[in-house]
């Protein structure tokens, strides 16, 4: 029952690109496979605070390139570039490759990547700050950013509970079956002293209409996202403008309801 697919997997040469991006032969493929595989985790590891969002590999004739998308370019370059050098060496010796080049692509809009939203909640969790708030404060700066919905669900022993349990949030709309929507989803965990407690997060950023650039490394859609965010503005100043006139109606009505009083008056004079 509720096979679920991955949304990043699903929409593979539809609107999104390989994060691995090589060719290899029958005879290779599952090194080069396992070696992208001890790349990120090591990556990840050695970068703990560095907001990576994901690490895109591209091979060539004996050449590595390796491109980390990151929210805190600051913190992977280091003083004057050592940080960066650093790593360079240390990927050198893992891979056995002498030529080894390292990228740095900032993340314009971390609020909108499902992976940085996902490890910002996780950290609160585990800095005891209750989830219910930690995930509403993610999905309110989500929102704010322009995103059309959100999705989080945190499974496990959530504030030390017992017994173990999910909960879910949603908020505008994520619809996982249009295979236009472009749709970010992360699967992170918060180790915390009763456990580990699982979060899962998708963002909808909107539909791509038209044929999309499929290399991961392409940084698009950002003058979409702002346009989208304005005229959602203008939607709701429209919004507001008429229920002020509503308003005004029910002013109006008050004094209908003064006329009323003149004519209980009248009933008076009646009387007399």
């Amino acid at each position: 029952m509720g096979q679920k697919a991955n949304p990043i997997g699903n929409r593979l040469g539809i609107i999104r690109g390989w994060d691995s991006n090589w060719y290899g032969s029958k005879k290779d493929y599952a090194s080069k496979l396992i070696e992208d595989h001890k790349i990120r985790t090591y990556l990840i590891a050695r970068i703990n605070k560095g907001g990576i969002a994901k690490i895109v590999i591209e091979r060539t004739l004996g050449k590595l390139i390796v491109t980390i998308h990151t929210s805190k370019p600051g913190i992977i370059i280091g003083k004057g570039g050592g940080e960066v050098d650093r790593i360079k060496e240390e990927l050198k010796k893992l891979t056995g490759k002498d030529d080894v080049q390292i990228n740095i692509l900032e993340i314009r809009r971390p609020e909108l990547d499902a992976t940085i939203v996902g490890d910002t909640i996780a950290k609160q969790i585990e800095n005891r700050i209750n989830f219910k708030r930690a995930t509403k404060m993610a999905i309110a700066s989500t929102l704010r950013m322009g995103a059309e919905g959100i999705k989080v669900k945190l499974s496990g022993r959530l504030g030390g509970s017992e017994i173990a349990r999910s909960e879910e949030f949603k908020q505008g709309r994520t619809p996982l079956h249009t295979f236009r929507m472009d749709i970010d989803y992360a699967n992170v965990f918060a180790q915390t002293v009763y456990g580990k407690i699982g979060i899962k997060v998708w963002i909808c950023k909107g539909e791509v209409l038209g044929k999309r650039e499929l290399n991961p490394n392409f940084v698009g859609g950002k003058n979409d996202m702002s346009d989208r965010r304005d005229r959602v503005g203008d939607d709701r100043g429209g919004d507001r403008r008429p229920g002020g006139d509503r308003r005004d109606d029910r002013r109006g009505g008050g004094d209908r309801g003064g006329r009323g009083g003149d004519n209980r008056g009248g009933g008076g004079r009646g009387r007399n």
